[in-house]
């Protein structure tokens, strides 16, 4: 599943249509990825309106069109979008496409774990809206990040990574890098985290979004050699610090991997 690097990366395709009319719609109304939605004043609204700017917020992407009109998308598992010609044709899972003059927006989605929705109205939907604020924000320091996890104090720390209303736009694979580069377990749970391993796991997972995001959200380059993320996924894989083989199991219903010399 996209992360917030991934997101970001994603979010900037359909930026070169900003300030251009969207001339034509095509959607496929009863798909899931439109559940709950109105779908009719969404297809209504939408043409003729200028798309003015585009956002990110964790694993969400927001985007604003004139006369007051907003269009949410996530991701999902397996969902993109995507700029394609004029004359672009939708393809089996392409949900939605926005047509202008000069391009398409696409979004396509085989699975259908993603979600699109609408707005209007003069602010930011409430769907929209989150108490947890970005994480590379002066206002996610160590005071919130330790209110988030004494709320969760039986959970396994990797779990409390996964939670979106505390670490917005983390997902599987930081998670894993943040927990190694702190040097803590992934099942460890909170209430036995130590004072400077929850001042290593706020070090570190500001580090792993700040990086991730001038390497993926920037131009969708692999993250730098050294990261836990190359190795991961491996049967053979090691820890790209002691070259020995990682450990993997399920935490927090998530497939983990961790170096049993760097994480206690």
């Amino acid at each position: 599943m996209p992360e917030l690097a991934e997101v970001e990366w994603f979010r900037k395709q359909w930026n070169p249509a900003i300030g251009a009319e969207i001339v034509d719609l095509s959607l496929h109304a009863r798909n899931r990825v439109f559940r709950g939605e109105n779908v009719d004043e969404l297809q209504e609204r939408l043409a003729g309106q200028k798309l003015l700017s585009s956002h990110t917020r964790g694993k969400r992407m927001l985007f604003k069109f004139s006369a007051e009109d907003w269009l949410g998308i996530h991701l999902g598992m397996t969902g993109k979008i995507r700029v394609a010609p004029a004359n672009y044709r939708p393809a089996k899972h392409d949900h939605l496409v926005l047509f202008q003059s000069e391009r398409a927006l696409v979004f396509t989605d085989s699975r259908q774990f993603g979600r699109v929705r609408f707005h209007h109205g003069a602010d930011e939907p409430d769907w929209w809206k989150s108490p947890a604020p970005e994480i590379v924000s002066p206002k996610f320091d160590q005071k919130f990040m330790d209110r988030f996890l004494d709320r969760h104090r039986k959970a396994p720390i990797k779990a409390a990574l996964l939670m979106q209303n505390g670490f917005p736009g983390i997902g599987n694979w930081m998670a894993d890098e943040i927990l190694w580069r702190a040097k803590v377990l992934p099942s460890k749970r909170i209430r036995k985290l130590t004072t400077p391993e929850r001042a290593a796991l706020f070090r570190s997972t500001k580090f792993v979004v700040r990086r991730s995001l001038e390497t993926l959200g920037k131009d969708f380059a692999d993250p730098p050699r050294g990261w836990l993320i190359h190795q991961k996924w491996k049967r053979d894989g090691i820890c790209p610090i002691h070259r020995t083989l990682l450990r993997h199991a399920t935490v927090a219903g998530r497939t983990t991997a961790w170096c049993q010399k760097c994480q206690r």
